[in-house]
């Protein structure tokens, strides 16, 4: 994170809060949540504020176990190493040293395991496709109609990104030979089977739809959160602003360049797999700028960051930097972030309603 450091002073400054500072729950209570993320092995009778300060715990580190996995600040298992287990590199480069060697921040341009030619076009054909849908943007807006057809079709579609380590999801051999590494927690849960299940099941006729315009962070969870977890939520709303506006105006090797159109895309996707649509968003923007890939890292991360692999975050934009890379984890992780607190914070307003 401390690649982008105005992100990191936001980020750090709301986790003290959660932890340290004044609010509903007991200090002991809050770090235990946040090392099991499960509310259901508190007490039967929780107050509001008590529940929504669980609710934000519990999102922050969900989130946050999303930026950890795929940035890869967690061990690979390698049959070569005595304990079983070796740092992940990037290119050669561990990435325990990538935030503090400025020499090595295009340790991604410089790498031999792709093709550097290929990988230059991919950069130039995503600028293309950037470029095309801005004009088509300006000459001419998709109806309602229209939109609603390319959100339906996307969601539909995300149900069939499968995870990495679904092998039959790529060509052969390209996530293959990944061994996923799941630590094992039976101990500490109740229920070991327990985890992230897709908003709808596959075959579905209709599928479900959070219309984020009838309940919005901006006009609904964030005076709700406020209300009950004193000042949080001017916490969050700053971090949630600063990754979405977050820009170098930089692709790769190119400088200004807006990125706001890439930006908006990654984090809409995010939501559009939990099923939130947001009316004035054209989701044919999705199909066009984020490869299957990318699709699938993202969904990897986000919902099952466990399983992410060195070899899937080296798969997508090949020719951007790791800082690039770090920035598309922390869009990954708020728009994760927000998606669940959307979700919470609706049911509790049904609840008080």
């Amino acid at each position: 994170m401390s690649l982008h450091t105005q992100y990191l002073e936001s980020f750090l400054r709301s986790q003290f809060y959660m932890l340290r500072m004044d609010g509903p729950l007991p200090l002991p209570y809050r770090h235990y949540i946040a090392i099991m993320k499960l509310v259901k092995t508190g007490e039967n009778n929780w107050s509001l504020p008590e529940l929504v300060h669980a609710v934000v715990l519990l999102t922050h580190y969900h989130a946050l176990a999303s930026f950890v996995f795929g940035s890869g600040i967690n061990p690979e298992r390698d049959p070569e190493i005595s304990n079983g287990f070796r740092l992940i590199s990037v290119n050669n480069f561990c990435v325990c040293d990538l935030a503090n060697d400025n020499s090595i921040e295009n340790a991604s341009l410089t790498g031999s395991n792709y093709g550097i030619v290929d990988s230059l076009s991919e950069l130039e054909a995503l600028m293309e496709r950037m470029k095309r849908l801005q004009e088509e943007r300006d000459d001419e807006e998709a109806s309602q109609e229209e939109m609603t057809t390319r959100f339906e079709k996307e969601k539909k579609e995300s149900l069939f990104v499968v995870s990495g380590d679904t092998f039959h999801s790529f060509p052969h051999s390209d996530f293959e030979d990944d061994m996923i590494v799941t630590s094992d927690v039976s101990r500490y849960i109740e229920d070991p089977g327990f985890g992230y299940e897709d908003f709808a099941r596959r075959g579905e006729e209709h599928l479900p739809t959070f219309r984020a315009q009838d309940y919005t962070w901006e006009n609904h969870g964030f005076s709700l959160v406020n209300r009950l977890y004193s000042d949080i939520g001017h916490l969050l709303d700053e971090k949630f602003r600063m990754v979405y506006n977050l820009t170098y105006n930089t692709m790769a090797t190119h400088e200004d360049v807006d990125t706001t159109m890439l930006r908006r895309a990654l984090f809409n996707y995010v939501h559009c797999m939990f099923g939130i649509r947001y009316d004035d968003y054209d989701y044919g923007e999705v199909n066009q700028l984020l490869e299957r890939s990318l699709k699938v890292y993202i969904k990897t991360v986000t919902c099952y960051p466990e399983r992410t692999t060195k070899r899937m975050y080296d798969s997508y934009w090949r020719q951007f930097k790791h800082s690039e890379k770090v920035h598309v984890n922390l869009l990954l992780m708020e728009a994760r972030m927000q998606a669940e607190l959307l979700y919470a914070l609706r049911a509790i307003t049904r609840h008080l309603t």
